[in-house]
């Protein structure tokens, strides 16, 4: 098999690989009242158990910086993605509140080992081609998000068990997921370096300003997940059916962004891109606390959608060029704070908008998101289409997927 070949199919099977997860997560996030009704869970026992996956999430990713040090991403996220899938069938099979909790806590821990070890494999293809592809790989799991979320409408629409709903994804999926794992490209295929190493004296320091920017990003994403629907039924006065319309809309525009992300980061940089995301993200956030009405706050839903979706994918992308010689323990670390804005994110809004009002909460995370303004220059240099030099000059060898090798 040539060097061409196998960036490919290491590019797609990957590619494939954050689809799954986009529809897994999807369908257990999306069927979180049914989980509730079928194993009893009360309202204020509820956010203990969101909470726990979180920070199971969070500690796997750690440990997962230590685990790839011995066997390499591709291997840790051929087994994670497995476990993810079980996991969640496991959460529509059980009958008791134990089984619920085993099953999460299980769903947890190999979803951080999964999202660390993808986001790596990532990275290190993106050097490989030398130009942006990281953005084409969240796509897959904004178009993942929405087939699950559509598939789990349909099943609660014709009343379906969770077990029913979750079965025929985990059994389409499960097999091609382990097939598609035979052909993962990790960073010592491709690579002719020395181990991983640390990140040095002072290395987390460089990277804390992308922890920074992926928190907030985070905390954007978690008020639109859990907050749109509520904001624009009770604040903006909706429907209850359009209420549910924002989360729908934000995941399609966020596939769009990503789908033609690639190219905005190849033609103007990785600098420019994630200011103009952060700009109209901020944007998106203002038109929701001002707009008069449901539509102009579906406007402003859209908005965050196109705005926010650049932000993550980068911010991966910079950890593995700020530490090209430790880019899967940068991601690692880097992907703690994913958790960490998702368990700030909710809570935060849902507190100012009580104790103050709904609007004046939304711009919080507007000024949160802004502050990926002031650590722009860490996404890299302002004149590189990719990054630093070396990876420059390895776009003149890298092939496009489908394109016979000629740049898009």
């Amino acid at each position: 098999m040539t060097e061409d070949v196998r960036l490919r199919r290491g590019r797609a099977s990957l590619g494939f690989s954050f689809f799954v997860q986009g529809v897994t997560f999807a369908l257990l996030v999306t069927r979180i009242p049914a989980i509730q009704d079928r194993y009893g869970i009360s309202d204020g026992l509820l956010p203990a158990f969101l909470a726990a996956v979180p920070v199971l999430a969070g500690v796997s990713s750690v440990a997962t910086e230590h685990l790839v040090k011995r066997v390499g991403p591709a291997s840790v996220l051929r087994w994670a993605q497995p476990l993810v899938l079980l996991s969640l069938l496991g959460v529509g099979a059980g009958s008791q509140m134990w089984h619920v909790a085993v099953a999460l806590g299980t769903f947890g821990l190999s979803v951080g080992a999964l999202d660390a070890s993808m986001n790596m494999l990532g990275v290190s293809l993106q050097r490989a081609y030398g130009r942006s592809i990281m953005l084409g790989f969240h796509a897959a799991y904004s178009l993942g998000g929405i087939v699950g979320a559509s598939a789990a409408w349909a099943g609660a629409h014709w009343h379906l068990s969770l077990f029913a709903s979750y079965l025929p994804a985990v059994v389409v999926l499960l097999p091609l997921a382990l097939y598609g794992s035979r052909f993962y490209v990790g960073r010592r295929d491709i690579e002719d370096q020395v181990p991983e190493k640390g990140l040095g004296a002072g290395g987390f320091t460089l990277l804390l300003p992308l922890c920074l920017v992926m928190a907030c990003a985070y905390i954007g994403d978690s008020t639109v997940s859990n907050w749109s629907a509520k904001y624009l039924q009770d604040v903006l006065g909706s429907s209850e059916q359009l209420a549910t319309v924002p989360y729908n809309v934000y995941m399609v525009t966020t596939l769009i962004g990503r789908a033609v992300g690639d190219l905005g980061v190849r033609r103007f940089g990785a600098v420019a891109v994630v200011r103009i995301g952060t700009l109209v993200a901020a944007g998106g956030f203002a038109v929701v606390a001002a707009a008069p009405g449901a539509w102009a706050g579906m406007l402003g839903f859209t908005l965050l959608g196109i705005g926010l979706c650049v932000i993550v994918p980068q911010t991966f992308a910079a950890a593995g060029r700020l530490f090209p010689g430790a880019s899967d323990t940068a991601v690692a670390r880097l992907n703690i704070f994913n958790y960490v804005g998702f368990l700030i994110g909710s809570p935060l809004v849902g507190g100012i908008g009580d104790a103050w009002s709904y609007r004046g909460a939304m711009l919080v995370p507007m000024a949160l998101v802004l502050v990926t303004l002031f650590h722009a220059r860490s996404f890299g240099s302002e004149g590189a289409r990719y990054g630093v030099r070396h990876e420059r000059r390895a776009g003149d060898r890298a092939v496009d997927v489908g394109r016979g090798g000629n740049e898009v």
